[in-house]
Protein backbone atom coordinates (compact mmCIF):
# COMPACT_ATOMS: atom_id res chain seq x y z
CA UNK A 1 0.00 0.00 0.00
CA UNK A 2 1.21 3.07 -0.56
CA UNK A 3 1.38 6.26 1.51
CA UNK A 4 3.30 9.41 0.40
CA UNK A 5 -0.16 11.28 0.07
CA UNK A 6 0.19 12.16 3.77
CA UNK A 7 3.48 14.26 4.23
CA UNK A 8 1.90 16.86 1.16
CA UNK A 9 -1.33 17.46 2.55
CA UNK A 10 -1.76 21.06 3.57
CA UNK A 11 -4.09 23.67 5.33
CA UNK A 12 -7.57 22.55 6.07
CA UNK A 13 -9.47 25.57 4.50
CA UNK A 14 -10.64 29.01 6.16
CA UNK A 15 -12.52 30.45 8.77
CA UNK A 16 -14.66 33.50 8.85
CA UNK A 17 -13.88 36.41 11.22
CA UNK A 18 -16.55 38.35 12.94
CA UNK A 19 -16.65 40.67 10.46
CA UNK A 20 -16.69 38.57 7.73
CA UNK A 21 -13.30 39.12 6.21
CA UNK A 22 -11.76 35.40 5.64
CA UNK A 23 -9.19 34.62 8.44
CA UNK A 24 -6.02 33.28 7.51
CA UNK A 25 -6.01 29.57 6.71
CA UNK A 26 -5.30 27.65 10.19
CA UNK A 27 -3.16 24.58 9.58
CA UNK A 28 -5.17 21.35 10.99
CA UNK A 29 -2.82 19.85 13.36
CA UNK A 30 -0.74 16.68 12.31
CA UNK A 31 -1.25 13.66 12.01
CA UNK A 32 -5.11 14.14 10.62
CA UNK A 33 -7.44 11.75 12.00
CA UNK A 34 -10.05 10.13 9.97
CA UNK A 35 -13.03 7.41 10.60
CA UNK A 36 -13.81 4.72 7.94
CA UNK A 37 -17.32 3.06 7.77
CA UNK A 38 -17.58 -0.22 6.23
CA UNK A 39 -20.34 -1.73 4.46
CA UNK A 40 -23.19 -3.94 5.22
CA UNK A 41 -26.64 -2.98 4.90
CA UNK A 42 -28.85 -2.94 7.52
CA UNK A 43 -25.35 -4.27 9.45
CA UNK A 44 -24.33 -0.34 9.45
CA UNK A 45 -26.87 0.61 12.33
CA UNK A 46 -23.74 -1.19 14.35
CA UNK A 47 -21.57 1.71 13.34
CA UNK A 48 -24.07 4.66 14.89
CA UNK A 49 -24.11 3.43 18.53
CA UNK A 50 -20.29 3.73 18.26
CA UNK A 51 -20.64 6.93 16.81
CA UNK A 52 -23.18 7.64 20.05
CA UNK A 53 -20.98 6.13 22.20
CA UNK A 54 -17.89 8.44 21.10
CA UNK A 55 -20.08 11.61 20.90
CA UNK A 56 -20.69 10.70 24.52
CA UNK A 57 -17.14 10.55 25.51
CA UNK A 58 -15.72 13.70 23.71
CA UNK A 59 -16.20 16.95 26.31
CA UNK A 60 -17.22 18.86 23.95
CA UNK A 61 -19.58 16.96 21.41
CA UNK A 62 -20.14 20.06 18.65
CA UNK A 63 -16.17 19.85 17.37
CA UNK A 64 -15.69 17.00 14.73
CA UNK A 65 -12.92 14.54 15.63
CA UNK A 66 -12.48 13.20 12.48
CA UNK A 67 -11.45 15.49 9.94
CA UNK A 68 -11.45 12.82 7.15
CA UNK A 69 -14.52 10.77 6.61
CA UNK A 70 -14.50 7.46 4.76
CA UNK A 71 -17.58 5.46 3.84
CA UNK A 72 -18.34 2.11 1.53
CA UNK A 73 -21.50 0.98 0.86
CA UNK A 74 -24.37 1.31 3.52
CA UNK A 75 -21.06 3.34 5.22
CA UNK A 76 -21.26 5.70 2.72
CA UNK A 77 -24.83 6.77 3.54
CA UNK A 78 -23.56 7.03 7.13
CA UNK A 79 -20.27 8.94 5.94
CA UNK A 80 -22.08 11.57 4.12
CA UNK A 81 -24.51 12.76 6.78
CA UNK A 82 -21.66 12.86 9.06
CA UNK A 83 -19.53 15.19 6.55
CA UNK A 84 -22.68 17.32 5.80
CA UNK A 85 -23.08 18.25 9.36
CA UNK A 86 -19.48 18.28 10.45
CA UNK A 87 -20.43 21.64 12.21
CA UNK A 88 -22.02 19.99 14.66
CA UNK A 89 -20.61 16.41 15.37
CA UNK A 90 -23.37 15.78 17.62
CA UNK A 91 -25.60 16.94 15.70
CA UNK A 92 -24.62 14.87 13.01
CA UNK A 93 -24.59 11.84 15.25
CA UNK A 94 -28.67 12.63 16.40
CA UNK A 95 -29.61 13.27 12.86
CA UNK A 96 -28.18 9.55 12.33
CA UNK A 97 -29.69 7.99 14.61
CA UNK A 98 -32.67 9.38 14.53
CA UNK A 99 -33.12 7.46 11.30
CA UNK A 100 -31.58 4.40 12.06
CA UNK A 101 -33.82 3.90 15.25
CA UNK A 102 -36.33 4.36 13.52
CA UNK A 103 -36.09 2.53 10.12
CA UNK A 104 -38.86 0.25 8.44
CA UNK A 105 -38.22 -1.52 5.38
CA UNK A 106 -40.09 0.59 2.82
CA UNK A 107 -37.92 3.53 4.18
CA UNK A 108 -34.86 1.18 1.62
CA UNK A 109 -37.00 -0.18 -0.73
CA UNK A 110 -40.44 -1.53 -1.66
CA UNK A 111 -41.40 -3.78 0.34
CA UNK A 112 -45.60 -4.55 -0.39
CA UNK A 113 -46.54 -6.99 -2.24
CA UNK A 114 -47.25 -5.67 -5.24
CA UNK A 115 -43.37 -4.51 -5.44
CA UNK A 116 -41.96 -7.42 -4.09
CA UNK A 117 -44.15 -9.63 -6.48
CA UNK A 118 -43.24 -7.26 -9.37
CA UNK A 119 -39.35 -7.15 -8.31
CA UNK A 120 -39.25 -10.65 -8.07
CA UNK A 121 -41.38 -11.83 -11.29
CA UNK A 122 -39.85 -9.64 -13.22
CA UNK A 123 -36.26 -11.22 -12.50
CA UNK A 124 -37.21 -14.63 -12.18
CA UNK A 125 -39.56 -14.09 -16.01
CA UNK A 126 -35.89 -12.20 -17.62
CA UNK A 127 -33.93 -15.13 -15.94
CA UNK A 128 -36.24 -17.38 -18.02
CA UNK A 129 -37.18 -15.27 -21.36
CA UNK A 130 -34.53 -12.33 -21.23
CA UNK A 131 -32.72 -13.96 -24.85
CA UNK A 132 -36.03 -13.57 -26.38
CA UNK A 133 -36.76 -9.77 -24.59
CA UNK A 134 -33.11 -9.07 -24.50
CA UNK A 135 -33.38 -7.88 -21.58
CA UNK A 136 -31.52 -8.48 -18.46
CA UNK A 137 -32.63 -8.81 -14.73
CA UNK A 138 -31.60 -5.31 -13.33
CA UNK A 139 -32.42 -6.09 -9.10
CA UNK A 140 -34.50 -8.09 -6.72
CA UNK A 141 -35.95 -5.13 -4.87
CA UNK A 142 -36.53 -1.02 -5.57
CA UNK A 143 -34.39 1.10 -4.08
CA UNK A 144 -36.37 4.00 -4.70
CA UNK A 145 -37.32 5.09 -1.40
CA UNK A 146 -34.04 5.38 -0.23
CA UNK A 147 -33.55 8.07 -3.08
CA UNK A 148 -36.46 9.46 -1.79
CA UNK A 149 -35.10 9.15 1.96
CA UNK A 150 -31.85 11.00 1.39
CA UNK A 151 -32.91 14.14 -1.14
CA UNK A 152 -34.70 14.43 2.19
CA UNK A 153 -32.63 14.58 5.05
CA UNK A 154 -29.30 15.24 3.43
CA UNK A 155 -28.28 18.83 2.72
CA UNK A 156 -25.51 18.10 0.49
CA UNK A 157 -24.22 21.59 0.76
CA UNK A 158 -23.42 21.30 4.14
CA UNK A 159 -20.37 19.54 3.12
CA UNK A 160 -19.01 22.12 1.06
CA UNK A 161 -19.30 24.84 3.99
CA UNK A 162 -18.00 22.32 6.80
CA UNK A 163 -15.04 22.36 4.27
CA UNK A 164 -14.66 26.08 4.02
CA UNK A 165 -15.14 26.32 7.72
CA UNK A 166 -12.35 24.13 8.46
CA UNK A 167 -14.46 21.49 10.46
CA UNK A 168 -13.72 19.00 7.50
CA UNK A 169 -11.14 18.10 5.55
CA UNK A 170 -12.04 15.65 3.53
CA UNK A 171 -14.99 13.24 2.85
CA UNK A 172 -15.53 9.88 0.09
CA UNK A 173 -17.26 7.39 -1.23
CA UNK A 174 -16.33 4.45 -2.77
CA UNK A 175 -18.16 2.67 -5.43
CA UNK A 176 -17.45 0.05 -8.58
CA UNK A 177 -17.55 0.36 -11.79
CA UNK A 178 -19.44 -2.26 -13.41
CA UNK A 179 -17.91 -1.75 -16.92
CA UNK A 180 -13.97 -0.99 -16.19
CA UNK A 181 -14.64 -3.53 -12.74
CA UNK A 182 -12.27 -0.82 -10.81
CA UNK A 183 -13.06 1.03 -7.65
CA UNK A 184 -14.01 4.46 -8.13
CA UNK A 185 -13.51 6.71 -4.55
CA UNK A 186 -15.39 9.90 -5.31
CA UNK A 187 -13.85 12.82 -2.76
CA UNK A 188 -14.86 16.05 -2.13
CA UNK A 189 -12.44 18.43 -0.14
CA UNK A 190 -9.82 20.88 0.63
CA UNK A 191 -8.30 22.32 -2.61
CA UNK A 192 -4.92 21.10 -2.72
CA UNK A 193 -5.79 17.14 -2.11
CA UNK A 194 -4.67 15.52 -5.32
CA UNK A 195 -6.58 12.43 -6.83
CA UNK A 196 -4.67 9.15 -7.07
CA UNK A 197 -4.11 6.37 -9.15
CA UNK A 198 -3.10 2.73 -8.14
CA UNK A 199 -3.62 -0.54 -9.98
CA UNK A 200 -7.97 -1.27 -10.61
CA UNK A 201 -8.75 1.74 -7.97
CA UNK A 202 -8.48 5.31 -8.50
CA UNK A 203 -9.67 8.56 -7.04
CA UNK A 204 -11.43 11.42 -8.78
CA UNK A 205 -13.00 14.89 -6.84
CA UNK A 206 -16.66 15.49 -7.47
CA UNK A 207 -19.48 17.02 -5.34
CA UNK A 208 -21.36 14.19 -3.31
CA UNK A 209 -24.71 13.80 -4.63
CA UNK A 210 -27.29 10.97 -3.73
CA UNK A 211 -26.32 9.01 -7.03
CA UNK A 212 -23.11 8.11 -5.59
CA UNK A 213 -24.72 7.10 -2.23
CA UNK A 214 -26.67 4.77 -3.98
CA UNK A 215 -23.90 3.50 -6.50
CA UNK A 216 -22.18 2.70 -3.28
CA UNK A 217 -24.49 0.75 -1.38
CA UNK A 218 -26.03 -0.50 -4.03
CA UNK A 219 -25.40 -4.58 -3.31
CA UNK A 220 -25.18 -6.50 -5.89
CA UNK A 221 -28.47 -8.66 -7.63
CA UNK A 222 -29.92 -7.00 -4.57
CA UNK A 223 -30.36 -3.12 -5.61
CA UNK A 224 -29.74 -1.81 -9.21
CA UNK A 225 -27.23 -0.33 -10.24
CA UNK A 226 -27.24 3.94 -10.61
CA UNK A 227 -24.76 5.82 -13.30
CA UNK A 228 -22.83 8.80 -12.68
CA UNK A 229 -20.93 10.13 -15.86
CA UNK A 230 -20.87 7.62 -18.83
CA UNK A 231 -20.66 4.26 -16.39
CA UNK A 232 -23.09 2.36 -14.05
CA UNK A 233 -21.58 2.08 -10.49
CA UNK A 234 -22.42 -0.98 -7.83
CA UNK A 235 -21.81 -1.11 -4.32
CA UNK A 236 -18.24 0.20 -3.35
CA UNK A 237 -16.81 -3.23 -1.18
CA UNK A 238 -16.57 -5.57 -4.01
CA UNK A 239 -13.95 -4.82 -5.57
CA UNK A 240 -11.61 -2.74 -2.64
CA UNK A 241 -8.84 -4.25 -2.44
CA UNK A 242 -7.44 -1.89 0.57
CA UNK A 243 -10.76 -0.46 2.07
CA UNK A 244 -8.72 1.69 4.50
CA UNK A 245 -6.76 3.07 1.64
CA UNK A 246 -8.83 6.31 0.70
CA UNK A 247 -8.31 7.43 4.15
CA UNK A 248 -4.61 7.49 3.73
CA UNK A 249 -4.55 9.06 0.70
CA UNK A 250 -6.79 11.72 1.72
CA UNK A 251 -3.67 12.15 4.21
CA UNK A 252 -4.82 9.97 7.49
CA UNK A 253 -2.09 9.02 9.80
CA UNK A 254 -4.61 7.66 12.84
CA UNK A 255 -7.55 6.14 11.35
CA UNK A 256 -10.75 4.48 13.21
CA UNK A 257 -11.90 1.74 11.49
CA UNK A 258 -15.59 1.24 12.64
CA UNK A 259 -16.69 -2.81 11.22
CA UNK A 260 -20.06 -4.50 10.83
CA UNK A 261 -19.12 -8.07 10.98
CA UNK A 262 -17.32 -10.46 13.59
CA UNK A 263 -13.55 -10.45 12.96
CA UNK A 264 -12.63 -13.15 15.56
CA UNK A 265 -13.22 -16.91 14.41
CA UNK A 266 -14.92 -19.86 15.79
CA UNK A 267 -13.11 -21.93 18.00
CA UNK A 268 -14.80 -25.03 17.71
CA UNK A 269 -15.99 -26.34 13.41
CA UNK A 270 -20.01 -27.31 13.43
CA UNK A 271 -20.68 -30.55 11.78
CA UNK A 272 -23.08 -29.97 8.62
CA UNK A 273 -25.82 -32.35 8.28
CA UNK A 274 -27.63 -30.50 5.31
CA UNK A 275 -26.82 -28.78 2.16
CA UNK A 276 -26.51 -25.00 2.60
CA UNK A 277 -29.46 -23.39 1.13
CA UNK A 278 -28.78 -20.83 -1.21
CA UNK A 279 -29.61 -17.66 1.24
CA UNK A 280 -26.36 -19.46 3.40
CA UNK A 281 -24.34 -19.89 0.31
CA UNK A 282 -25.33 -15.90 -0.57
CA UNK A 283 -24.97 -14.42 2.92
CA UNK A 284 -21.39 -15.97 2.92
CA UNK A 285 -20.61 -14.40 -0.73
CA UNK A 286 -21.46 -10.87 0.96
CA UNK A 287 -19.66 -11.01 3.78
CA UNK A 288 -16.89 -11.74 1.23
CA UNK A 289 -17.33 -8.92 -0.17
CA UNK A 290 -17.89 -6.63 3.04
CA UNK A 291 -15.08 -8.37 5.30
CA UNK A 292 -12.88 -10.21 4.03
CA UNK A 293 -11.10 -7.25 2.40
CA UNK A 294 -11.00 -5.10 6.04
CA UNK A 295 -9.12 -8.08 7.42
CA UNK A 296 -6.58 -7.80 4.82
CA UNK A 297 -5.78 -4.48 4.44
CA UNK A 298 -5.72 -4.42 8.20
CA UNK A 299 -3.47 -6.82 8.61
CA UNK A 300 -1.06 -5.54 5.65
CA UNK A 301 -0.72 -2.09 7.67
CA UNK A 302 0.17 -4.30 10.79
CA UNK A 303 3.15 -5.54 8.76
CA UNK A 304 4.06 -2.29 7.14
CA UNK A 305 4.11 -0.78 10.19
CA UNK A 306 6.31 -3.33 11.99
CA UNK A 307 8.80 -3.29 8.90
CA UNK A 308 9.38 0.72 9.51
CA UNK A 309 10.00 0.15 13.43
CA UNK A 310 12.67 -2.37 12.77
CA UNK A 311 14.32 -0.07 10.43
CA UNK A 312 17.15 1.17 12.46
CA UNK A 313 17.60 5.56 11.79
CA UNK A 314 19.58 6.16 9.93
CA UNK A 315 19.64 3.51 8.02
CA UNK A 316 17.72 4.45 5.44
CA UNK A 317 15.28 7.24 4.51
CA UNK A 318 11.72 5.77 5.64
CA UNK A 319 10.30 9.10 3.54
CA UNK A 320 11.68 8.20 0.33
CA UNK A 321 10.27 4.23 0.85
CA UNK A 322 6.85 5.97 0.12
CA UNK A 323 5.58 4.82 3.45
CA UNK A 324 4.91 6.21 6.42
CA UNK A 325 3.35 4.36 9.78
CA UNK A 326 -0.69 4.25 10.59
CA UNK A 327 -2.23 3.60 14.11
CA UNK A 328 -5.48 2.03 13.70
CA UNK A 329 -8.13 1.23 15.88
CA UNK A 330 -10.92 -1.28 15.07
CA UNK A 331 -14.29 -1.01 16.85
CA UNK A 332 -16.37 -4.44 15.08
CA UNK A 333 -18.72 -6.58 16.76
CA UNK A 334 -18.36 -8.64 19.68
CA UNK A 335 -21.52 -10.95 18.19
CA UNK A 336 -21.97 -12.34 15.39
CA UNK A 337 -25.05 -10.13 13.83
CA UNK A 338 -26.44 -13.18 11.87
CA UNK A 339 -27.56 -14.83 15.05
CA UNK A 340 -29.12 -11.19 15.96
CA UNK A 341 -30.93 -11.05 12.54
CA UNK A 342 -32.60 -14.32 13.31
CA UNK A 343 -34.31 -13.90 16.20
CA UNK A 344 -35.60 -10.15 14.84
CA UNK A 345 -36.26 -12.15 10.95
CA UNK A 346 -39.84 -12.10 12.19
CA UNK A 347 -39.77 -8.08 11.80
CA UNK A 348 -39.78 -7.98 8.84
CA UNK A 349 -42.53 -7.23 6.05
CA UNK A 350 -44.86 -10.57 4.92
CA UNK A 351 -43.51 -10.19 1.74
CA UNK A 352 -40.19 -9.84 2.33
CA UNK A 353 -40.29 -12.29 4.42
CA UNK A 354 -41.97 -15.29 2.29
CA UNK A 355 -39.59 -14.43 0.11
CA UNK A 356 -36.53 -14.93 1.71
CA UNK A 357 -38.47 -17.91 3.33
CA UNK A 358 -38.13 -19.27 -0.20
CA UNK A 359 -34.30 -19.03 -0.09
CA UNK A 360 -33.56 -20.41 3.21
CA UNK A 361 -33.18 -16.96 4.53
CA UNK A 362 -35.46 -17.04 7.65
CA UNK A 363 -33.64 -20.22 9.26
CA UNK A 364 -30.81 -19.45 11.44
CA UNK A 365 -28.62 -20.76 8.77
CA UNK A 366 -29.51 -18.68 6.27
CA UNK A 367 -29.97 -15.39 8.37
CA UNK A 368 -26.94 -13.77 6.96
CA UNK A 369 -28.77 -13.24 4.18
CA UNK A 370 -31.57 -11.87 5.71
CA UNK A 371 -29.12 -9.23 8.34
CA UNK A 372 -28.44 -6.66 5.11
CA UNK A 373 -31.89 -6.35 4.46
CA UNK A 374 -33.47 -6.07 7.75
CA UNK A 375 -34.22 -2.42 8.18
CA UNK A 376 -36.75 -2.94 10.75
CA UNK A 377 -36.69 -0.88 14.26
CA UNK A 378 -35.87 -4.57 16.48
CA UNK A 379 -32.90 -5.05 14.43
CA UNK A 380 -31.31 -1.81 14.06
CA UNK A 381 -31.83 -0.92 17.31
CA UNK A 382 -30.15 -3.83 19.14
CA UNK A 383 -27.46 -3.43 16.60
CA UNK A 384 -26.96 0.17 17.90
CA UNK A 385 -27.05 -0.61 21.38
CA UNK A 386 -25.01 -3.50 20.65
CA UNK A 387 -22.25 -0.55 18.52
CA UNK A 388 -22.57 1.42 21.42
CA UNK A 389 -22.10 -1.01 24.64
CA UNK A 390 -18.69 -2.48 22.27
CA UNK A 391 -17.68 1.16 21.63
CA UNK A 392 -18.19 1.63 25.73
CA UNK A 393 -16.09 -1.64 26.72
CA UNK A 394 -13.07 -0.13 24.64
CA UNK A 395 -13.53 3.33 26.57
CA UNK A 396 -9.86 3.57 27.50
CA UNK A 397 -8.84 3.09 23.93
CA UNK A 398 -11.13 5.41 22.41
CA UNK A 399 -9.84 8.55 24.68
CA UNK A 400 -6.57 7.72 23.93
CA UNK A 401 -6.87 7.62 20.59
CA UNK A 402 -9.08 10.75 20.16
CA UNK A 403 -7.14 12.41 22.24
CA UNK A 404 -3.75 12.60 20.21
CA UNK A 405 -5.97 15.85 18.40
CA UNK A 406 -5.74 18.09 21.44
CA UNK A 407 -7.59 20.82 18.71
CA UNK A 408 -10.77 18.96 18.79
CA UNK A 409 -10.60 18.70 23.41
CA UNK A 410 -10.16 15.29 23.93
CA UNK A 411 -9.42 14.88 27.68
CA UNK A 412 -8.32 11.39 28.93
CA UNK A 413 -9.22 12.52 32.29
Amino acid sequence: MNREQGSEIGDGGTALCAASVPCPPTPLPRPLTAVVLTGGGARAAYQVGVLRAIRDLLPDPRRNPFPIICGTSAGAVNAASLAAFAEDFGRAVDAIHEVWANFHVNHVYRADALGVALSGGRWLALLMFGWFLRQNPRSVFDNTPLRRLLERTLDFAGIERAIGQGALYAVSITATGYLTGQSITFFQGAPDIQPWSRTQRHAARTRLSVDHLLASSAIPFIFPATRIHREFFGDGSMRQLAPISPAIHLGAGRILVIGSGFLGEDKIRARAETYPSFAQIAGHALASIFLDGLAVDLERIRRINQMLDRLPDGVADKAALGLRPIETLVIAPSQRIELIAAQHVGALPGPVRRLLGGLGGTAQTGAMLASYLLFEIPFTRALIELGYADAMARREDLVAFLAVDASHGCDPG
